[in-house]
């Protein structure tokens, strides 16, 4: 089932624009993963509106500072980046609708859309409409979404995406107006 623009704005009012440069690349994207259903497009939307600001992001907000979190340490460490200060925090800084962040996130994005590790030398091809979006889709597919939103179990999505429950009023704000535009009927 394809979403129209007018539809993506409804979910989202504050893409404005970003409507329409988002809509093709989204229904490729949820196709190509199955997210094919009212209520697993209705999750899906709800949550990379908010991780992308309401498609207004594809790049982690922050300065030198911000981002050196991922570039020393056990975070750093945990995403595959080397533990010197070399500039892997900003290099694989959250990109996508659903911020792929990582050296080793970015590995394997970039073996699942590309089958070579193209992500390693470009990340920035992940703030492009296209593998924005196809980057959300796959992230979504390897944690089993579908089937958390197939159950409605959008706390748990949240925490799979997010790691805790920050922005859960925002993501249910735009899940409820997903869920009225998608007509997914309440169970």
């Amino acid at each position: 089932m394809s979403i129209t623009e007018q539809q993506l704005q409804r979910i989202m009012p504050n893409a404005r624009r970003q409507a329409g440069v988002f809509v093709s690349a989204l229904n490729t994207a949820m196709s190509n993963r199955k997210i094919d259903t009212p209520k697993r497009q209705a999750a899906f939307l709800a949550q990379i509106g908010h991780e992308s600001g309401q498609l207004q992001y594809v790049r982690e907000l922050g300065g030198d500072q911000y981002l050196s979190k991922y570039d020393t340490g056990t975070l750093a460490a945990k995403l595959g980046n080397t533990p010197v200060a070399d500039g892997d925090g900003q290099r694989y800084r959250g990109r996508g609708l659903i911020q792929i962040t990582g050296h080793d996130n970015y590995l394997r994005c970039s073996l699942a859309l590309f089958g070579d590790e193209r992500l390693l030398r470009t990340p920035e091809l992940l703030e492009l409409p296209q593998w924005a979006a196809e980057s959300a889709a796959w992230f979504w597919s390897i944690n089993g979404l579908n089937a958390l939103a197939d159950q409605e179990q959008f706390n748990t999505i949240t925490r799979r995406i997010n790691g805790g429950l920050n922005g859960l009023e925002d993501r249910l704000q735009l899940w409820a107006r997903a869920r009225a535009v998608l007509c997914v009927s309440s169970t």
